[in-house]
């Protein structure tokens, strides 16, 4: 079978529920004309593959997911070659972690909704990133620089997020943090959790506060997208072989030149123009795309 559609179920799916959707999904591929094979369990209750050939991956994604209806249960349909990715590059904030740091030092100066409306747009590909950028982080100007560590105490990650580099690094994989947040915060998630590098932006800081400005260059999507391009060329990895993940606009470049490039929980404009996209389950589920089995992935 040349193709693969991993069914992988959200938190919220009922016990027993993904193994009853195989029957129409399988369905729905013959109904392309599509070569279903059989079923293979990765994970009990959480994540299905279903080989098939003689149909385009595009359209079997958008088959199954009709299939499956309104039920909580995402599906990725890719070739079954280079599956087992040599590279990730990752964003940082509402995709490793579940907050934007800015919107978080924003609260402290009594400007949360004002930058979180400017983040929430530029992430939707309304606004131009690196503008956007510019102007929060100027709102913030004098902020004490030990608001950097008080908010960093606010970051929690998203679940399955060091299971996806715990597992991908004793598979071989080298793991890379690609944000256009900061370096204040990327840098301990990157220890934590084991991230290989990191590229983020560097705020200016003077006496003790931040001046308001960014250090240049800016990281922005063509920054992240040339992290992906010059790094893969180093490690001398095909972009086949490539996983990328983020939720906003300045992560769509990156997402399209992947051989893999999932859209997380992500804006609704990231959702529509991505290729594959999670929309329920966590960060394992990006192991589950590359067939990873339930005995294979790590829980540190």
């Amino acid at each position: 079978m040349d193709y693969v559609a991993t069914l992988i179920a959200g938190p919220s799916l009922e016990p027993g529920a993904l193994a009853a959707t195989v029957a129409n999904a399988r369905d729905a591929l013959a109904s392309l004309g599509a070569e279903p094979g059989a079923p293979d369990v990765l994970h009990d209750d959480r994540a299905i593959d279903l080989p098939f050939a003689d149909a385009d991956p595009d359209q079997a994604d958008s088959a199954l997911r009709r299939a499956i209806g309104n039920d909580p249960i995402d599906v990725i349909a890719q070739p079954t070659a280079d599956r087992r990715k040599r590279l990730l590059l990752a964003d940082l904030e509402s995709t490793i972690i579940g907050q934007e740091m800015l919107d978080e030092l924003a609260e402290l100066v009594g400007l949360r909704d004002r930058i979180a409306d400017i983040t929430a747009r530029a992430m939707n590909g309304e606004l131009d990133f690196r503008a956007a950028l510019i102007e929060r982080v100027a709102l913030l100007k004098d902020l004490p620089e030990a608001s950097l560590d008080e908010v960093a105490k606010r970051i929690t990650l998203h679940g399955g997020a060091a299971s996806l580099l715990a597992t991908m690094r004793e598979a071989g994989a080298h793991c890379v943090l690609v944000s256009g947040g900061f370096t204040r915060f990327a840098e301990p998630v990157a220890a934590t959790i084991g991230f290989h590098e990191i590229h983020a932006n560097v705020l200016e800081l003077g006496a003790g506060k931040l001046t308001g400005t960014v250090r240049e260059p800016v990281r922005d999507k063509d920054d992240k997208l040339r992290v992906l391009k010059e790094t893969a060329a180093r490690l001398q990895v095909p972009l086949a072989a490539t996983l990328s993940v983020g939720d906003g606009a300045n992560d769509l470049p990156m997402l399209l030149a992947a051989g893999l490039g999932v859209a997380y929980h992500a804006k609704p404009a990231v959702r529509t123009a991505a290729r594959a996209r999670l929309d329920y389950a966590d960060l394992s589920g990006l192991l589950y795309a590359q067939g990873f089995r339930a005995a294979e992935i790590i829980t540190p």
